[in-house]
């Protein structure tokens, strides 16, 4: 992972965030679990950890969803908020090893960035979400649980087709500009 953090990352953070928000009203209701849905706006955040890394992801899950929130609900559900944060940092920890700069974004690291993200999806709104839900809210365990596995289904289903789509068309790109180099 790299630990250099500059103008990059603050800008990548930004334009992810405001993406985020914007695309928060950007859904596809699943239609027989309520407050549940497709939304685009997760694979932009798993692009943006994929390019980034963690903390841009961690931020990005942070600052989106609960401006977004705060925006278009009027109020802030914390409890999942905290689960964007980490599906940001579960797919940014392994940023480096998907190789998207780099142009070396292949099948082996779509596979990669899929488990990945599945992995820090299943974290998050399997667990962290209705557990949270639970202690914060007083929501009930049952309703929580099944809301926490069909957002789960819908993140894994939007990132797994247009995250990887956006990957790999921002990989190719990044590795045909890969040969312009800062002269000294």
């Amino acid at each position: 992972m790299d630990k250099k953090f500059g103008i990059r990352e603050v800008v990548a953070i930004g334009i992810g965030t405001a993406l985020f928000v914007v695309l928060t009203e950007v859904q596809i209701p699943l239609g027989f679990v309520p407050n549940t849905s497709l939304q685009p706006r997760m694979a932009v955040l798993a692009f943006l950890s994929a390019i980034f890394g963690p903390v841009v992801g961690a931020i990005i899950g942070l600052l989106g969803h609960a401006l977004g929130d705060a925006l278009f609900y009027g109020s802030v559900w914390w409890s999942w908020v905290f689960p964007e944060a980490v599906v940001g940092i579960g797919i940014g920890i392994f940023a480096k090893k998907f190789a998207v700069r780099d142009g070396g974004f292949d099948k082996k690291n779509i596979v990669l960035f899929n488990v990945a993200q599945v992995v820090s999806n299943a974290l998050a709104w399997i667990l962290l979400a209705p557990v949270l839900d639970i202690f914060v809210y007083a929501e009930p365990a049952n309703k929580v649980f099944v809301q926490g596995a069909f957002a789960f289904l819908g993140n894994i289903i939007i990132i797994g087709v247009l995250g990887s789509i956006l990957l790999a068309a921002y990989s190719k790109i990044a590795g045909q500009s890969s040969s312009l180099k800062k002269e000294d």
